[in-house]
Order: structure tokens, then sequence, then C-alpha cells
């Protein structure tokens, strides 16, 4: 999508023309192209009608005239969705591919960089190219042109994907004067990017119509349009050169005499694919205005941070999605899966990246397309977790009933918490009557039971004639979501007792039953008993990548738990709890104290802070008198769990919310509506953070709820870890533009600020406020509008003025997060690990083998690690396990992969062995990073 670009009206007064100036003409290179957003303000397949029939027509032209040039937007995702729909046609259009008369790629779409992971950044990348090299050729252009920003990490992964040029609008700071700049990541790789100034990918949009005969006496609109074209770009390019005229805009076909115009013009003119533009342009960056790092500037272009907050639920989808998916589908499938499961997980990226796209995973959409991206992520997940269930089910066959296997998705060894369902009675309890566990070296796992599962499910009198619908309850051996392990029919009491339990091992027959109960009379008691079972916490030690088993212990299991120093203890009078790492407590307001062994104290942590909203899906904007809510109503603490191995309590605060704004006075409403919101303080043993859980039932609109945290010292800046690195950012906002610059940004896995870290499952909008005294994050923005046409933090309209109810988020809404102190200047490798182990849990399977065979040992997958070294991405691809690692600290470290290693080379983001690395004693593999550089390794087992 993209804001108007309006060109001037025509005049009838004579204009004149470049060629009559007396002077050199700058050449124009016009790169005819249409910006193709999948699925915005009207759904994909509505959107898709109309790329059908622009397509066609497109296609036409170039084979009728060989003057004709086109660029698809650099992404594939509009041939594959033209050509599913016409694959009559594929040779056609790759014809023209292989002309360099059409281009294509090198993006699968034109994605958001900030509201997805980087490695579907490079998936995208990956996809595309290949997808574009199967049509014969793509193009080698890093083509952003309509994302809401850059990420610091962009110009390292076009390098590395073997791109030399980056062309971009949005985001370019006021520091840039010139149409080039270079670009550069943190660790130091440089691009030349060049800038689409006046007017973005639209820049020319209005300078062809219908040509004029050229004896009418008035110079044809052409030459004033060409003329006020160069008037505006001479100051860009003040050295010469060409001008890059980029012709099209939002769902559109240039005209269809686009080329006799310019032949019949006589100027200094040209029509070309936007990489035939770029093949004449010089890579260097020399004597070019650097940047270093994200382009989030306001001074040339609006980047809508809006985005960032509205319809929260998509990027919790998000989030889960890609976790799934990249964190322990592929990996537990490249490790410990010998099938075929490469489609299932081909399936699942291509969903990914779909929903990465700039009108999708944003939510600036209409409720339709939001509904349909909501879908797609589903898939992704569901995908994610079928090749999951896969893996975990081959080798949880091996373990025995009552038993479970637990896998470790991070690339260290992990000490953690899981919660397994075990029975009561199959074994040892300790003192305080949880179930004692066991590793398959007898090695004893300390338990607290969580929940106890009811052991009678039903209990009712029927009739005997009524018993044989009573027993089509039955599917297969299966009743009340268990299976039958036994049953019995007492006849003098006229009693039928079915016991179910997880699985059985006995055979069964409801014939036998049916049998039994011939000639029944009289009423029947049916009872449905359960076998005893629990839900229990258990701290387990696990592998790297790899898996351990587990299951009741006995008494001959060795006396030796898994340590931890620290048990969580709960403090019923103080309302408190303390698990050696932290303390936290609860205040009179609902806020929280925390403090730390060092003796830092951190005082109202969690205060809400509920107000008025009147922009968009794009623009947060506050109504003109607004009205903020941060006092609760009412308090309330629960108990929910003592310890050791977990404990926590719920702060209950009911808040009187207004019920929603008055766009026409700008206000909002005295009508109020009583919210109650559940936080949920949990500390676990050995963790040194705080998990909370915020959750309340949404029944408010055009509103804004955040969460504060006042910071143990003043920030001068932020940062936020996402898209391969850790950004510093500043406490205010460069501005310039239409669009008032605030400092909300977004943070992926944490984002940490004067002594404090949030840790993250999803991308999360924040910002630093009171002059770098708290720190505010989102926890909802509800909005009714996908863009007003007016918004007081925004001049221009960013889309059609359309309803947009369900951004309105109503229903119950649940965010998590953890809170973490630290004691560094920035963030270092404590809250890396820290983030790493918050957001990827272990990973539990139920074991399905016989009751008596013995658990089976654990095994390891392969280790990653390094100081600031984290693992992104771990996959089987032609015959490797492909690693990808990205040193996420500001100085040079040493990675290491240690596994059953054969053989290793470095690989490029597209593919193929690289250099030959040494692997050393162990199977270990060493490897020298500089700050903040993404490295792919290839390994053989």
């Amino acid at each position: 999508m993209g804001e108007a670009n309006e060109a001037g009206a025509d005049a009838d007064e004579p204009a004149t023309a470049p060629s009559d100036t007396g002077e050199a003409a700058d050449p124009i290179v016009v790169v005819p192209h249409t910006h193709w957003d999948r699925e915005w303000y009207l759904p994909f397949q509505r959107f898709r009608l109309r790329l059908v029939s622009l397509l066609d027509e497109v296609l036409e032209r170039m084979e009728l005239d060989p003057r004709w040039c086109f660029t698809l937007d650099g992404q594939m995702a509009a041939v594959d969705d033209y050509l599913e729909v016409r694959p009559e046609h594929r040779e056609r259009l790759a014809a023209l591919v292989r002309q360099g008369r059409l281009a294509v790629g090198p993006w699968q779409i034109l994605h958001d960089e900030f509201l997805c992971s980087g490695e579907n950044i490079v998936r995208n990348l990956e996809l595309g190219m290949r997808r574009a090299e199967e049509l014969g050729a793509v193009m080698e252009v890093g083509y952003l042109p309509d994302q809401f920003g850059h990420c610091a990490q962009m110009p390292q992964i076009l390098r590395q994907a073997g791109i030399a040029h980056a062309c971009v609008w949005r985001g370019v700071p006021a520091s840039v004067r010139r149409h080039a700049f270079g670009w550069e990541s943190p660790d130091g790789s440089v691009i030349r990017t060049t800038y689409l100034p006046e007017g973005g990918y639209g820049n020319a949009a209005g300078m062809f119509e219908h040509a004029l005969p050229r004896d009418s006496g008035r110079v044809p609109p052409l030459y004033r349009h060409a003329a006020e074209f160069i008037v505006r770009m001479r100051p860009w390019r003040p050295g010469g050169g060409a001008l890059l005229a980029m012709y099209g805009a939002d769902h559109t076909a240039p005209a269809a005499d686009l080329a006799d115009q310019i032949a019949a013009a006589g100027m200094s003119m040209r029509l070309d694919t936007l990489g035939g533009y770029f093949a004449g342009e010089d890579t260097s960056v020399q004597g070019l205005t650097r940047v270093r790092g994200e382009l989030r500037s306001h001074a040339r272009a609006n980047i809508l941070p809006g985005v960032i907050s509205a319809r929260v639920h998509l990027k919790q989808a998000m989030g889960r999605a890609e976790r799934l998916v990249e964190r322990q589908a592929e990996p537990l499938a490249a490790l410990w899966h010998a099938g075929a499961s490469r489609r299932f997980l081909d399936m699942a990226w291509r969903r990914l990246i779909e929903v990465s796209c700039h009108d999708s995973v944003t939510g600036c959409g209409s409720d339709e397309t939001a509904g349909q991206v909501a879908a797609r992520m589903a898939e992704a997940e569901q995908l994610g977790r079928a090749v999951c269930d896969l893996v975990t089910a081959e080798r949880a066959a091996a373990v025995p009933l009552d038993g479970h296997l637990v896998f470790n998705p991070s690339p260290t060894p992990r000490t953690g918490l899981v919660t397994l369902d075990v029975p009561v009675d199959a074994g040892a309890v300790d003192a305080r009557g949880h179930p004692v566990l066991r590793t398959a070296a007898g090695r004893r796992i300390p338990t607290q039971t969580l929940e106890t599962a009811p052991t009678v499910l039903d209990d009712a009198v029927h009739s005997a004639s009524d018993l044989p619908v009573v027993l089509e309850r039955i599917y297969g051996r299966v009743l009340f979501g268990q299976e039958i392990r036994d049953w019995s029919v007492s006849p003098d009491d006229r009693t039928i007792t079915f016991h179910v339990t997880r699985r059985a091992e006995r055979p069964f027959s409801v014939a036998e039953v049916k049998e039994s109960l011939r000639g029944a009379t009289g009423d029947w008691r049916v009872r449905i008993l359960a076998d005893p079972r629990c839900t229990v916490a258990a701290l387990i030690e696990t592998p790297p990548l790899g898996y351990t088993t587990v299951g009741p212990a006995d008494s001959s299991s060795e006396e030796v738990a898994v340590p931890f120093d620290m048990p969580v203890q709960a403090e019923t009078e103080a309302v408190a709890l303390d698990n050696g790492l932290l303390h936290v407590e609860v205040r009179p307001d609902g806020t929280l104290t925390l403090r730390t062994p060092h003796g830092e104290v951190l005082e109202g942590l969690g205060r809400l802070v509920d107000g008025g909203d009147l922009g968009d899906t794009y623009n947060y904007a506050p109504p003109r008198h607004d009205r903020l809510v941060e006092s609760p109503a009412f308090v309330q603490v629960e108990p929910v769990w003592p310890g050791p191995l977990v404990g926590a309590f719920d702060v209950v605060r009911t808040y009187r919310w207004p019920a929603a704004c008055d766009a026409q006075q700008g206000i909002r409403s005295k009508a109020e509506e009583d919210v109650v919101v559940t936080t949920r303080a949990e500390l676990r043993a050995g963790e040194p953070f705080l998990r909370l859980w915020v959750t309340f039932d949404n029944r408010c609109d055009d509103h804004r709820v955040r969460m504060h945290l006042p910071l143990p010292q003043q920030a001068q800046s932020s940062f936020a870890e996402g898209q391969f690195a850790i950004v510093e950012r500043g406490l205010a906002a460069e501005g310039g533009f239409g669009e008032k610059p605030i400092p909300t940004y977004p943070a992926s896995s944490f984002v940490a600020a004067g002594g404090i870290a949030v840790l993250l499952e999803h991308v999360t909008e924040y910002e630093v406020t009171d002059q770098g005294r708290e720190l505010a994050l989102t926890l909802l923005r509800s909005v009714g509008y996908l863009s007003r046409d007016r918004n007081a933090y925004r001049d221009q309209p960013a889309g059609p003025q359309l309803a947009t109810p369900l951004a309105q988020c109503r229903g119950e809404r649940t965010v998590g997060l953890a809170i973490m102190p630290y004691r560094t200047a920035s963030p270092g490798n404590d809250v890396l690990m820290a983030a790493e182990s918050y957001r990827h849990d272990l990973l539990s399977a139920p074991g399905y083998g016989p009751r008596t065979a013995p658990l089976p040992p654990a095994r390891s997958g392969i280790e990653v690690g390094g100081p600031g070294v984290v693992m992104t991405s771990l996959r089987e691809r032609d015959g490797w396990l492909e690693v990808r690692m990205v040193a996420e600290q500001p100085a040079a470290t040493t990675a290491f992969v240690r596994g059953d290693f054969s053989q290793a080379t470095r690989a490029g983001l597209r593919g193929g062995p690289g250099d030959h690395l040494n692997v050393g004693p162990g199977g270990t593999v060493t490897l020298p990073l500089r700050p903040w550089e993404i490295a792919t390794l290839r390994l053989r087992r």
C-alpha cells in the first residue's frame, strides 16, 4: 500500500520540453511496474481477480511490442498467484523473463521487516530467488518499496545472498540528501542503496497520458511532466546520471500506448526493468553518506508505526507459529526423524512467508483479510505441530506407558520445568505426597503436583431400555476421552463399572458387554472410573537439541534429585514469592515489588494505563481531551501454587474503563465498563525472571492498554532484539514528514532499558516514557478503522476509510511476558540465554510402549554456543545439516558447534558449500565471528 502520490494537474499554457532547454537533458529511465498488495482493504481472492486481468493485459502487450518492459514488484507471490489461475501461461511468462524484459523476484513476498523473524526474512528471499531462477532469471536488486521501515541487518542479508543494490522508500533519515547512500549493517556489511524520493515507488505515476498530435500547437503533457520530473529529481543526483522514473502505483497497469508516447516524444528517455536500470549503476559506496543500522525515520515518508500494535492477536499467532516451525519442528525433524517430513515443513514455511506480507501480519487490512491471515498462521502452526507429533511419536514408541519423552529445543544443555500427566499410584511419592519420577539412569526427579484429575467421570442411573444408547457412547474402546482397561457387570446390585485409563493394554470388546446385559431389566447404575492421575511440574535436565526420558520412580531409584539450590517459597501473609534469585510481592494497588539478591528494589511494576485511541490500524492518535485510567477500583490477590518448583499468585484488579470514544468531540465516553484484569505472577526454581500473564475481557472500543514498568535507573536509550540484532534506540524519533514521530518501537524476543529486560513471546510495541524513567508495553490497541481520513497524528490517509469493527479486538485477551533485572550497561549474554529458555519451552510426549519396557537413555543432538551466539535455524538441506547462527553482541566472539560430524563448510544464503572448516576432537567446529555477524554452516554427520 502507499499514500496517494499526487501529480500536478494539466495546464493549458505551453510548457517547455526537456529537449528544448538548450541543456543536455538527464536521461530518464522509465520503469513500468505495479505495486501489488496481495491482500489489504480487499481479501486476497478479490485482489487476485484484478491481478489476473492486469497480467493478461501486460503479457499480451509485451508479446505484441518488443519495446515493452515490466517489473513485477520484486515479489514472486504475484507470479505464483497468477499461474495458479493461468498455468497454461507459464512458458509465455518465462520467455519474457529469459529475455530480460520481465523482472521477477528476488522476494517471495514484500514482507514487513519488523513483524516476522530474521529467519523468515531469509527463507522469503531464498524462496523468491529460487522460484525466479526456475522461470529463467532473478532480479538481483534488494527492492523494498513499501515496507514500513527497514531492519538493521538487511544489508548483511542482501550481501550474503549476492545482491549488490538495495532500493528503498520509507524510513530514510534526513541525513540522506542524495539519491544513493551506503547502508551499513551492525556487522559492517555495506550495500549501495538507492532512495526513491519525491513519491517513492510512484514518483512518475502521473507522467504518462494519451499523447497529443504533434501538430496540435501544444506541447504534449509528457514534455511538461518530464520537465517537472527532472526539476524535482535533479537535486537528488546533482552529479548527473540516469534518473529513475518509477511509473506505477497500487494495483494498476501502465498506459496502453506507453512505448508509443516515449518514441513520439523524442526525449532522452527509455523503458527498462528495475534490474536493467541497476545494471548500469555503480556498486561502490565510496563518497556516499553512510547510514548504519535500521531505517525507522519519519523524516521523508510515513512509517506507520501503529501497525506494530494493531490486532495484537495476529502478532501472537505469528510468534507461536514461527517458534514452533523454526525451533521445534524443523530441528527435531532434521536430527531425529529419518522419514519424509520436508513437504510438511515447506508448506508451513510457505504460509509463514505469505503472512509476513506488509499488509497481512501488520493487521492494517480489512476484517476479512485479517481473518484469512489468522487462518494461514494457524495452518503454519498446525503443520509444525504435525511434524513434532510425527517425530515424538516415533521416539515415544520405545518409552513405556506412564513414561514421558522430553525434548530440548535449545542448542545448549538445559534444566527446565515441564508439566506432565502422571499416574498417582504407579511409583514412589516424596514426603509432601508428590509423585517422584526417575530418569533412565535411575536418578530421581523432583516434582510438584499442580492439579489432581477427578477419578469419577460419570455416575448415573439408566433404565435397561436405555443401556444400548449408553453403550453407543463407546467409540472403539474410548470412553470419556480415555481407553477402557477393564469393565464389570454386577447383576446383584445392577451396576456396570468401566475403568478407564490414558492408554490400555488389554483387548476390549463392546460386544461382550452387550452380551452380558442381554435380558437386563429395571434400572442400572453406570459408573465410569478413571485411574488416579495428576498433573505435575517436573524439573528435568536435558541434553542440547536432544531428549531424555522419565518415568515413575520406585524404591530402587537413586536418592539423588536434579539439583536446584533455591526452591520457590510462597509467603502467604505478605502475598509474596521467593526463589532465591528474585523476591516478588504485591502492593496494595495491585502492582508488584521485585527485589534481587544484590539489593535492588523495583517498585510499582505492572501498572496498567488505559487511554483513548481515535487513530486507526496505521497510527495511534489519542482524543483531544484524553482521560487516562490507571488506578483500579478493587484489588484482590489469590494464591495459586506454593512451590517448591513453581510458585504463583493471581492479582485480580477491577477497572472502570470508558466504553468508547466520541470522534466528533474528541473525548472518551462517560459510559464505562467494569473490566476485571487478572495478572498471574509466577516464579520457577532456578529462573532469574518473573513470568507474568495479563488476562481480561475487552468490552471497550477505541482505546489503548499499556503495562508500565518503572526503571531502576534512568534510561538514555533502549535495546530491542529482533531480526538477528540487538538495536539501540534513543528516546525520541526523527520527524519531518506528515506523521507525528512518536518513539514507539517493535521488539521481538526482548526489550531492555534502565536495568530491566522484558522477555517477549511475540513482537511487541514499546516506548520509554517519562524522560527515561518508565518502560511502557502495549498489551492492546482497539481501533475501528483501517485508516481515518482525519488522524491527528498523520496528515495523509494511509488507505481507504474502511470500518474494521473486528480491529476493536473485543473478547478475552491474554498477553504473556517476563521481567528480568540486569546490572550491566546493556543487556548481555545472560539476557540472551534467558530469552532463549523463556521463548522455547521443553517439549514432552507421553510414552506408549509396553509398560514393562525400560526407559531409553538420554541422547544428545548437537550443541551450538559461544558468548553472544544465538542459533536461529537448524534444518536438513541437500543432504547436509544446515545451522545458522548470529553473534548478537558488539564484540567479536568464537562460536562452536559440537556433534558427530565428519565434514563442515561455511555456506551462503543461496545454498551450496563454501570454505571448508576443520572438525576437531569430539566433532567440534569452531568459527570466529565478527560482532553481529550472521553465519551459516553445513555439516555432515
